[in-house]
């Protein structure tokens, strides 16, 4: 669907060149003479180059809607992710690029958002947070507990993340998938 430029933003995806873009930060830049034009960040889905592209406000752009459909994780497969539909309980195979970091969280029967576009994947949208379970941490330096710093754990799946002092190894934590940052103690 044809759409001013001056209605992307964050998240909409276009396309542009025959290359599908999610936009990830847009400004309107009023000059002193001439037009407004709006200034984009932008990623390339298939590829995953970042661009900056610049259209005047008024410029026609093509804006693109993504299926969205929601897929239970099977296994992975070297670098292949194996995910099922749940309706249809069709399967299809997702290559680690395409999902990129976040999939070191994928656990069996993990419900994931899966974006197609004619058919073909080109995200997969994880849930904000997971719970894991810490299988080394340091052990409690007394009269730390009060402090503000945070001590080294690695956790089942083999990340490395950074926890309060009193977090000890078993304890049940609440993580970011996005950058596998601390959130809170998960609640039993």
């Amino acid at each position: 669907m044809k759409v001013n430029a001056n209605t992307l933003r964050s998240g909409n995806v276009f396309d542009h060149n025959n290359r599908l873009y999610v936009v990830l930060k847009h400004e309107i830049i009023q000059p002193g003479k001439g037009n407004a034009v709006i200034q984009v960040e932008a990623r390339d889905l298939r590829s995953g180059n970042k661009d900056n592209l610049r259209f005047r406000t008024q410029e026609a752009i093509e804006r693109v809607r993504l299926d969205q459909t929601q897929y239970q994780f099977l296994y992975a497969d070297g670098d292949e992710y194996n995910f099922m539909n749940n309706e249809t309980f069709e399967q299809v195979l997702i290559s680690k690029d395409i999902i990129g970091y976040p999939a070191v969280f994928l656990t069996d029967g993990m419900q994931v958002v899966v974006e197609t576009h004619d058919g073909e994947p080109l995200r997969v949208e994880m849930p904000d947070s997971v719970i894991v379970t810490i299988v080394e941490a340091e052990p409690v330096v007394k009269g730390q507990t009060a402090s503000s710093s945070y001590k080294p754990a690695i956790l089942e799946n083999g990340e490395r993340v950074m926890v309060p002092p009193h977090i000890e190894s078993g304890t049940r934590i609440v993580v970011k998938t996005e950058d596998c940052t601390y959130v809170e103690r998960a609640r039993d």
